[in-house]
């Protein structure tokens, strides 16, 4: 069974009486632990297919699975839930409160948990350890360069251990040594087993994945195995 499954999903807005198509007719399915690209140029709908697949959006037409569960039926409360426990996001703008530090951005998922103050530092510990930044739990964001913020945010959308990590042009603010610092991460996450979801413009940055969805018009024109995987090859002492 797919983790996702989309079925003739289509996407419409509406302000008062016009109606703007967005996604049509999109079939596809993405299985657990495949890396998968959605590449397209800005205006092609891969943000907002992003939104419906991550939970925070929902689609006008047709069927969205997830792990079986029909996710078109559910309220917002329902998607709410299931976004927490099931999706981890990764942004280009990082998006880490400037006022708290490394470690209590990684633990902020967690607050509405059920579990104590000492297994929410413990994992936000572990997560932080997994991106190499265990040095840097009590620094403040504007202590850290890009790469390290951004490294921050990708401990943050595993503290829950979620199904999917999307991560959103998570380089595309980085040079290109800590853009390859962030790819590392991801391709060990997902040798380690995640799904990872990518949504970029950039077919550089696809290519480090397995798989390339592109979408043009709110289209996916090709589905296709990445023949030549690119292969982040630096920094290697951040990922254990």
């Amino acid at each position: 069974m797919a983790l996702i499954e989309l079925i003739h999903v289509s996407k419409d807005y509406q302000n008062e009486e016009v109606v703007t198509p967005v996604l049509h007719d999109l079939n596809f399915n993405i299985q657990k632990g495949e890396f998968v690209a959605i590449m397209g140029p800005s205006g092609s709908g891969k943000s907002t297919l992003m939104h419906i697949l991550g939970f925070l959006d929902k689609i006008s037409k047709g069927q969205f699975l997830f792990d079986g569960k029909d996710v078109s039926t559910l309220s917002e409360d329902e998607l709410a839930v299931m976004r927490g426990k099931s999706i981890g996001f990764v942004f280009q703008a990082f998006h880490l409160l400037p006022r708290t530090t490394v470690l209590e951005n990684v633990m902020l998922p967690l607050i509405y948990s059920q579990v104590s103050v000492q297994e929410r530092i413990d994992r936000a510990k572990a997560a932080l350890d997994s991106v190499g930044l265990s040095h840097r739990l009590e620094f403040s964001p504007s202590q850290l360069s890009g790469g390290e913020k951004q490294r921050v945010a990708i401990a943050r959308a595993l503290v829950n251990n979620p199904s999917v990590i999307f991560a959103d042009e998570p380089t595309g603010n980085l040079d290109s040594k800590s853009g390859l610092q962030v790819m590392k991460i991801l391709q060990k996450l997902n040798d380690d087993g995640h799904t990872i979801i990518l949504v970029t413009h950039e077919k550089y940055t696809a290519d480090h994945s397995k798989r390339i969805l592109r979408i043009k018009d709110g289209e996916i024109f090709s589905d296709e195995l990445v023949t030549h995987r690119q292969i982040a090859a630096v920094a290697t002492d951040l990922v254990k």
